[in-house]
């Protein structure tokens, strides 16, 4: 059995919870679950960046999932009271969330399948 104190599965975890809690959210906004659907896979267009080089990969890779600019588009759009911010906000950590939850961590420039995580 797995220890469960283990730092990679805290994570993991951890983005269960804020997909969820993301989730929650964003169905209480009554925003189309087709624009969910469409806007989770958006931040995974970071890949491109990896055409140029595997720096600029991770670069970009690792700049659209992590939580700060999600947590940002939410946070704005919270005190601005703009639905669109807080929408793109959502499914931005929930996307995040669910690849922590599998184990896609960040990836380190000098290997595309070395995560914090994990290897993949």
């Amino acid at each position: 059995m797995r220890d469960p104190t283990r730092p990679a599965i805290v994570l993991r975890l951890d983005g269960v919870a804020v997909a969820v809690f993301a989730v929650l959210l964003y169905h209480e906004l009554s925003v189309s679950w087709w624009v969910f659907a469409l806007g989770f896979l958006a931040p995974d267009l970071a890949f491109l960046a990896y055409l140029v080089n595997a720096r600029a990969g991770a670069a970009v890779y690792n700049a659209l999932h992590t939580y700060l600019g999600a947590a940002a588009a939410f946070g704005f759009g919270l005190l601005a009271e703009h639905v669109t911010l807080m929408v793109v906000g959502l499914i931005w950590a929930a996307h995040v969330g669910i690849d922590r939850a599998v184990g896609y961590g960040l990836k380190y420039p000098d290997d595309f399948r070395r995560t914090h995580l994990q290897r993949i």
